[in-house]
């Protein structure tokens, strides 16, 4: 047996040059579907973000669209494709990913592996946090918080060695864990992760989509998970699945910037995504576009579902920008204190 905390297990089943996870030629799209390879629908919905960010921006000389988690450039691949020439024309794609340039990806996208700095413009990781590493504690039988360990063979778990003073300030604030057998997900690599990239906007949007909770909704037992083949599997940090773990979005926002928590289902309604039936009269006046506007509206409803692709959290914050005309009516923006 090889025991580890959750972070670098995960950090060396998901990343490890030789054998890790999203270093598979088949990528993630391989093993589980997402919102963007659920439905063109999504990518036409960040496109349409992208242009009221633009406009809000006023339309600079240059304008980014940062993929943040870019897999093999699907979702760059399809906002391009929704987006007029003359907004192309000073588009400046970035996937940001640690895998290899994926073939047949259009030559204006900069691929690289760390986020860019000093940018103008969209800022998107779409199920990007719920991949960065981070270690679990559980209160012991004494009312002590250890750190969880995991088998990097079984995934069998044990408890390990008190958490550090940095870890348990983290649960203290964020994550409040007393009675035996409580679960913490120490948040910090993530919130660490989100600052460095957000702080590569010069203005901009920056927009997080993943599994997600908030203060007061904090599940008791853990969120670790693994995906395998297009089915849910026993999360066993092995480099043969991925390993995910829920993110706690409160947590991760970047203070001091206007921001809103809202769910993937009313962000895509305000971004024009139904999954309204057409109208049955199109039936017989054009039966081939109502075949087409039935297909679309059962993508629509797969996207907005509030039991599944619907039910995601999406942290929108706003650099040195006004909020984007189509979620600006959305409740819930605020001003986050340093």
């Amino acid at each position: 047996m090889t025991w580890m905390r959750w972070a670098p297990a995960m950090e060396q089943a998901l990343y490890d040059p030789g054998r890790g996870f999203y270093r598979r030629p088949e990528g993630p799209a391989g093993h589980f579907r997402t919102s963007v390879h659920a439905s063109p629908r999504f990518a036409r919905a960040v496109a349409r973000l992208l242009l009221e960010v633009d406009a809000a921006l006023g339309r600079p000389e240059e304008l980014a669209l940062v993929d943040l988690g870019a897999g093999r450039g699907e979702l760059l691949t399809g906002v391009l494709a929704e987006l007029p020439a003359q907004v192309l024309a000073r588009l400046r794609p970035y996937g940001v990913e640690i895998a290899d340039r994926p073939a047949g990806l259009p030559s204006t996208v900069l691929w690289t592996d760390e986020p860019p700095r000093g940018v103008t413009g969209l800022l998107f990781a779409n199920e990007w946090l719920d991949n960065v590493p981070l270690d679990a504690g559980e209160v012991d039988e004494d009312g002590v918080l250890r750190y969880v360990e995991v088998d990097t063979a079984t995934g069998e778990q044990r408890l390990g060695e008190p958490v550090s003073e940095a870890d348990a300030a983290w649960a203290a604030r964020w994550w409040p864990v007393a009675e035996p057998g409580e679960v913490v997900e120490f948040g910090g690599p993530r919130d660490a992760a989100w600052a460095r990239a957000v702080a590569g906007l010069e203005r901009g949007l920056a927009v997080a989509v993943d599994y997600g909770h908030t203060a007061g909704r904090r599940p008791p037992f853990g969120t670790y998970a693994g995906f395998r083949d297009g089915r849910e599997v026993a999360p066993v940090p092995d480099g043969s699945c991925d390993v995910t773990a829920h993110v706690a979005l409160d947590a991760v926002a970047a203070p001091a910037l206007h921001s809103l928590w809202t769910t993937q289902r009313e962000a895509l309604r305000a971004l024009g995504v139904s999954g309204g039936r057409p109208a049955l009269a199109l039936a017989t006046s054009d039966p081939a576009g109502y075949l087409r506007a039935l297909s679309g509206a059962g993508e629509g409803a797969e996207l907005t579902d509030p039991g599944g692709l619907g039910g995601f959290g999406w942290l929108v914050q706003a650099v040195r920008m006004s909020e984007p005309a189509s979620l600006a009516p959305l409740p819930g923006w605020q001003t986050l204190g340093a």
